[in-house]
């Protein structure tokens, strides 16, 4: 009988340890296509306006964050098609913000993420415009948040941004949308002409909004104590969830857990060009708030390797939910990397998370499950669950595709 006994407990372990084995490199670029290629054939035309109750051009924020993820996916495994589809879409909108190059939103000019990433990689990506006309709509949004407002604002803009962008991010997405733009384009400017120190006080800049957000708006959106993140004013304290704890909204603080990722992604861009970090990057800050966020995360981590739309309350609308799972494995995933997590503590971390997300989201056909929609808090675009399409189904691809390349940079990179 005690025989038996160490039997099963050695069964057990063998078990365990198998379920924290990595995917192999294969099976995760098959997921990852097989979603892709589902939204390809169901928007085959990236050109074509998004509608969801009203008509949207298709370089808003939503498909912003699906080519941040295609453009992922391009990096390590190049399909002639896909490249061609972000070809097609940037060309289209003629590398130029959502509402042109006046706009402050942090929603409009997240698609210049991928305008920069394009122009840094033009032996992949043919464009056949000067480098001024692809990079420069870009520049002069950005020059916008660095100047106070231009007279040819409409009041009403001038009413919401003031004189100052310091205060523009007032919601917690902005800093996925706005921060890496202002930390990729002295990156590559740099790759454009080989000139060191082009232009870091975009950078510098980026993190002053940043801070702002952080540590000033409603007295901070990030608490300190929990290392966690409230996703605007509304949603500090005494505003709290069901159970009494503090409201903390998965996927806006997996929005800013990415935006650490890309802004410190670019300060070791910078570094791979001129071995060395400028001080303008920031890069021990956005550091010292991503572990902390780490540790926070992995403390409210279900255990069947998802997060609960809500991270400290699972009666509200608890269960799986893609987006914020995967903005968290990607961070999780980078962070080991590239050196700044341990990888034997995190790597069964990442490997449960990433079968969980493909058996449980991934359809046969590529269609994404337990996506939930857009919103500010864990009750909106409720219900989440299988086969409930979300009102934008892009964005959604787009963390899954940022989560599938780090693992599989994980993979490769034993």
């Amino acid at each position: 009988m005690k025989r038996l006994f160490y039997l099963l407990l050695l069964l057990a372990g063998c078990l365990s340890l198998q379920a924290q084995k990595l995917p192999s490199a294969p099976s995760v670029l098959k997921a990852m296509h097989c979603a892709n290629d589902y939204f390809i054939r169901k928007y085959p035309d990236p050109t074509v306006p998004t509608f969801v109750k009203k008509e949207r051009p298709s370089n808003l924020w939503t498909r912003g964050v699906y080519f941040e993820g295609l453009m992922a996916l391009n990096g390590i495994d190049l399909h002639e098609v896909n490249r061609d589809y972000v070809m097609r879409w940037a060309n289209f909108h003629r590398f130029t913000p959502r509402n042109g190059i006046y706009t402050r939103d942090a929603d409009d000019y997240c698609c210049c993420q991928t305008y920069l990433l394009m122009n840094r990689q033009r032996n992949i990506y043919p464009l056949s415009e000067e480098w001024d006309e692809t990079i420069s709509p870009t520049i002069a949004c950005m020059e916008n948040l660095l100047t106070p407002a231009p007279e040819n604002m409409t009041p009403a803009t001038k009413a919401r941004y003031g004189s100052t962008s310091l205060h523009d991010w007032t919601w917690i997405d902005a800093i996925q949308m706005g921060l890496p733009v202002l930390t990729y384009l002295p990156v590559t400017l740099s790759y454009m002409d080989g000139t060191e120190g082009q232009r870091l006080d975009f950078a510098e800049h980026g993190y002053h909004m940043y801070v702002w957000t952080r540590d000033s708006l409603a007295g901070g959106l990030f608490n300190q104590q929990e290392s966690l993140w409230w996703r605007d004013k509304d949603f500090v304290p005494p505003y709290k969830e069901p159970n009494g704890a503090n409201c903390y909204w998965s996927r806006g603080n997996g929005w800013v857990y990415a935006a650490l990722v890309r802004a410190m992604q670019s300060a070791l861009d910078y570094k791979e060009l001129y071995d060395n970090i400028p001080a303008e990057f920031h890069f021990n800050d956005y550091k010292r708030d991503f572990l902390l966020m780490t540790e926070a995360l992995l403390n409210c981590q279900r255990k069947d390797g998802f997060w609960n739309v809500s991270l400290h309350d699972p009666t509200n609308f608890g269960g799986k939910e893609l987006t914020g799972t995967a903005l968290f494995i990607y961070g999780m995933a980078w962070g080991v990397n590239n050196g700044f997590l341990p990888r034997e503590r995190f790597t069964p971390i990442i490997a449960r998370t990433w079968k969980a997300m493909v058996k449980n989201c991934l359809r046969k056909d590529g269609f994404l499950h337990y996506v939930q929609g857009t919103g500010k808090e864990p009750k909106d675009s409720q219900p989440v669950g299988k086969n409930i399409e979300p009102d934008f189904d892009d964005y959604g691809l787009g963390c899954f595709l940022l989560a599938g390349s780090e693992v599989y940079q994980l993979v490769n990179h034993p």
